[in-house]
């Protein structure tokens, strides 16, 4: 009887400790599965302080959240080819999202379906692009950025001044809306367009832009920069000719921003590039789930001017 009753003692404790062993490896396994998601963010480039703010803001989402994040991009926003090269091979990983700002976004589309075809979740980030099927797009209304740069330059300016506008690269969708934006903005203030050429949002091909439209126009009294990039080769270009003109950009990145403080840009439209990279990655992790996730997400912008370059200033480098 004693040896009986041992036995069933003995039984009970293996039970329990079997029962009590079981419910942290099922938690492990779970936070396991998650440590296995790959979210694969594909930039414009990664050779620029802007997108090295989205892709500081991406890792640190990756870390909250508890998924892998690899962020790349090519060399250039313009090599256009090698972005899609980049999204093709993340679709042929098998990645469970992919964030992606496209440098041409009518050339996204197909490569966008193989990913649907493939169930890999496609969220934009900065820049959108015109398929049906992204999760969702997260980033500036571009268009009111350029409206609210246009209008910032005009009310330095009168009525007939002669204004020269700085394109990014043919076919990206962010900054023609800005300078969509801003040229009808000035337009209706008045202004007199005399110039508008794209720069590839590259500062020394905007200085050779604006050192060709002050020999014919020498009298230019103002320029639209439809990024910060493009509005310090402007400013490049004025120096050179010892003008001194007011200049717009739009992103409010550190280098423009210290120009500003100095009274050598007049303005930047400033956007959130921390939180597009973050958001993208936690939005991400939403859809791989089976969440909700907004159509649009809208991020912040402000323009920053010399009197509140300072305080801008501290902000972007916390």
């Amino acid at each position: 009887m004693k040896k009986i009753s041992v036995f069933i003692v003995v039984l009970c404790f293996t039970i329990f400790t079997l029962i009590g062993c079981s419910n942290p490896s099922s938690e492990t396994n779970v936070s396991g599965e998650e440590k296995d998601l790959k979210i694969q963010v594909v930039l414009k480039t990664l050779s620029h302080p802007y997108w090295k703010s989205v892709e500081a803001g991406a890792k640190k989402a990756g870390e909250d959240f508890g998924v892998n994040v690899e962020v790349i991009g090519p060399p250039s926003e313009a090599d256009v080819i090698e972005q899609v090269s980049m999204i093709e091979n993340a679709i042929s990983q098998g990645v469970d999202a992919l964030v992606v700002s496209p440098s041409q976004p009518t050339t996204v589309s197909n490569i966008f379906d193989l990913a649907k075809s493939a169930n890999i979740p496609v969220l934009l980030i900065d820049t959108d692009a015109d398929w049906k099927d992204k999760v969702t797009f997260i980033g500036t209304d571009n268009y009111s950025a350029g409206k609210e740069g246009g209008k910032y330059l005009a009310s330095l300016l009168k009525k007939g001044d002669k204004v020269a506008l700085v394109e990014g690269a043919k076919g990206n969708l962010a900054t023609d809306e800005r300078i969509k934006g801003a040229k009808e903005v000035l337009e209706k203030a008045g202004m007199n367009i005399v110039a508008q050429q794209p720069a590839d949002s590259d500062k020394f091909k905007a200085a050779g832009v604006i050192d060709a439209v002050l020999q014919n126009h020498p009298d230019l009294a103002g320029v639209f920069a439809a990024n910060d990039d493009m509005a310090i080769g402007a400013l490049s270009a004025t120096k050179q000719k010892k003008v001194n003109i007011p200049i717009v950009g739009v992103n409010g990145g550190e280098e423009a921003t210290k120009l500003i403080s100095e009274g050598k840009l007049a303005a930047s439209v400033a956007q959130s590039p921390y939180d597009m990279g973050y958001m993208g990655v936690e939005n991400a992790v939403k859809a791989i789930k089976g969440e909700k996730v907004e159509k649009r997400i809208p991020t912040p912008i402000k323009v920053v001017t010399k009197e509140n370059a300072e305080e801008h200033l501290k902000e972007i480098q916390k």
